[in-house]
């Protein structure tokens, strides 16, 4: 009971400790590498979060085209070996200096910024004046 205690006890500290940090990140103000390479982990989460939306979205809208939805499926497993590939090449590209590590992440960032842009403009918009599913993405 007392070692289920403690480390109850210890999991709440530690979570504690992690949002005190969080809120003290100030990523207009990033000064060292690991502040940066924070900052641009929190923009690459946000870009994949928004990519996840975009890409559900268009399974859901294109639901009445099995044969597209798994084409679409196939791209996106396709682009992410690409993705991948071409960063770690970035990051070999940057590896004698602390830099190489935002440099990838911002590489995977711009990726996914602009696949999720692909995915609206390919499946979630029409060919006339009719409103997207989803608004424009930003690049």
């Amino acid at each position: 009971m007392k070692k289920c205690l403690l480390l109850l006890l210890s999991s709440l500290v530690f979570s504690a400790t992690v949002s005190a940090e969080e809120a003290v990140l100030d990523c207009d103000n990033a000064i060292n590498t690991l502040q940066i390479n924070q900052c641009a982990s929190i923009e690459l989460d946000s870009a994949q979060t928004e990519l996840s939306k975009y890409l559900e979205t268009s399974f859901e809208h294109n639901s009445y085209g099995p044969e597209l939805v798994k084409s679409i499926k196939i791209a996106q497993s396709d682009w992410q070996a690409y993705m991948s590939s071409h960063c770690d090449a970035v990051y070999t590209q940057w590896r004698e200096g602390t830099i190489r590590g935002v440099m990838a992440i911002s590489c995977k960032t711009k990726l996914t910024k602009r696949r999720t842009y692909d995915i609206w403009v390919n499946f979630l918009t029409y060919m006339d004046s009719t409103p997207p599913v989803l608004p424009e993405p930003k690049l």
